[in-house]
């Protein structure tokens, strides 16, 4: 195998490029000639073909974290060194403290899933080789070699292969749960602390997330607690909601457990916490709310212009939109592609549409009224590019993240101290681990257009393009005329949450 820093040939660089531009070619039978038994074993052969395609893909994983060493990475010490929850990541010896982000935009998937398969892949060459090898040769599939990478992972590499040893050759004739129960119980044996490290570890990754459901205006709330914790807080819950329904409650238990825990979470109650207002988002078009139309997420194509404004305050009034005690209402206004043109409040909405076009006074002459807010010479961006910004990104604009907003930075796309000025077509939301990641990772390439859409290009290539949520993205090209040279279209992007 060529290593990165080994010199190839011109016909091995050349045969390596066609084989790399030549589109996936998968291995298929035709199922509809296959008898019933030849249907079962294709579809053994394809379980063998996964794995060794898992052990290839662990392999692909560690060259490019070989090829990509923390030597750049700033030293401890240093203003932009790694601490608290900026790097979460699982660390690989050696590795750049940036790789789970380029792996995560090379495979379009979370970083912390990128993180997850990077650990894996590493487990498999220190630890676990035998393993690693049976998936390369398809006799053990990916899900039981998942399963003593996850008990294994925390112990030293001489006992995980110990115990591997003693595992591996009935691995394929246990079921999962049987398999993970038994290299748990000879862990227990060889390794008590590396329990312990594991569940150190669950802890250090807890959080709490939340996940649209499958049924219709509903969404999941989970978080990850010690075991004790978590069977505390359902018997809490579960005890309050029998009580709601033994006072004759109608409805149904289950309801009944969500509300209380809705209630416990939303205002706790003799916490001795200072009160909180949570601050939710809304995005609903305006011919929506009047019912007229489908339309998600915009106020579908009004210009801005006085005489627009006076029809959009009189329609605003006629809903009788106003803003909730404690919290505020504030518009944003996008044309008809959900491109953000202004945020602003009833009450500036008001003020623009008395005080009309400052050129032409006395004229309904249909020039803007309302815009982004302008640039400033200051570095810290003002309330108003904050507003506006935080408003058309609503996340990290990073590919694959997914962070909220209120945990974001507004970031300088071209750097402040290269000249980049603190206005709205150059600044973006960033959360903190991709904004250290833009500042010191070396290779990275950032820029974004004036209407919000961010491109991001690792530093092997790979190029992932986000357009502000709501943002519809462009028509396609028109189809080439005979002798025009072709040309390649800009990367999409996933809309939220990537």
């Amino acid at each position: 195998m060529t290593s990165a820093g080994s010199v190839r040939t011109p016909i091995e660089a050349a045969l390596v490029g066609r084989l790399l531009e030549r589109p996936p070619t998968p291995q298929r039978l035709p199922v509809g000639a296959l008898t019933r038994a030849e249907k079962a074993a294709e579809l053994q052969r394809l379980q063998a073909r996964k794995a060794m395609d898992a052990a290839y893909e662990a392999e692909l994983v560690l060259g490019l974290a070989d090829d990509t060493p923390d030597t750049l990475d700033p030293p401890p010490g240093h203003p932009g060194a790694r601490k608290g929850s900026w790097a979460a990541d699982t660390e690989l010896p050696g590795v750049s403290e940036f790789f789970p982000a380029e792996l995560a935009v090379v495979l379009n998937c979370g970083r912390g899933t990128a993180a997850h398969l990077a650990h894996r892949a590493w487990v498999y060459r220190e630890s676990l080789p035998a393993t690693w090898a049976a998936l390369a040769a398809g006799t053990l599939d990916e899900a039981r070699a998942k399963v003593l990478v996850d008990v294994l992972a925390h112990t030293s590499p001489a006992i995980a292969r110990a115990i591997e040893s003693r595992l591996l050759p009935g691995a394929g004739q246990l079921s999962t749960g049987r398999l993970r129960a038994k290299a748990l119980a000879l862990l227990l044996e060889r390794d008590a602390a590396a329990i312990d490290g594991r569940r150190k570890a669950a802890r250090r990754q807890a959080d709490v997330r939340v996940y649209p459901a499958s049924r219709e205006g509903m969404a999941t709330l989970a978080a990850e607690l010690p075991a004790e914790q978590a069977a505390e807080g359902y018997d809490l819950i579960d005890q309050l909601a029998r009580m709601a329904k033994a006072d004759g409650d109608p409805r149904p238990i289950g309801q009944l457990r969500a509300e209380v825990f809705s209630r416990l979470i939303r205002r706790p109650a003799d916490s001795g916490l200072p009160a909180a207002t949570a601050h939710v988002t809304v995005t609903a078009a305006l011919d929506a709310l009047e019912g007229g139309s489908n339309t998600p997420g915009s106020v579908a194509g009004l210009p801005i212009t006085a005489a627009h404004l006076r029809e959009l305050l009189a329609r605003i009034g006629a809903l009788g939109l106003r803003a909730p005690e404690g919290g505020s209402l504030t518009f944003a206004l996008t044309d008809p592609d959900g491109r953000l043109l202004a945020t602003t409040t009833p009450a500036q909405l008001a003020q623009a549409a008395r005080r009309g076009c400052r050129d032409h006074p006395a004229d309904d002459c249909g020039c803007p009224v309302l815009g982004a807010p302008p640039a400033t010479n200051a570095y810290e961006p003002t309330a108003a590019q904050h507003a506006f910004v935080t408003t058309r990104d609503r996340t990290c604009r990073f590919p694959t993240c997914g962070q909220r907003v209120g945990w974001t930075d507004r970031d300088h796309v071209l750097p402040h101290a290269d000249g980049g000025e603190t206005d709205c077509a150059n600044l973006c939301c960033l959360c903190r681990s991709h904004h250290r990641l833009k500042t010191f990772a070396r290779g990275w390439r950032f820029t974004m257009t004036p209407d919000g859409t961010l491109t991001v290009t690792t530093p092997s290539g790979i190029t992932r393009t986000t357009r502000p949520p709501g943002t519809r993205p462009p028509a396609p090209e028109p189809p080439q005329t005979t002798g025009s040279p072709p040309t390649r279209a800009a990367p999409d992007d996933d809309l939220p949450p990537f």
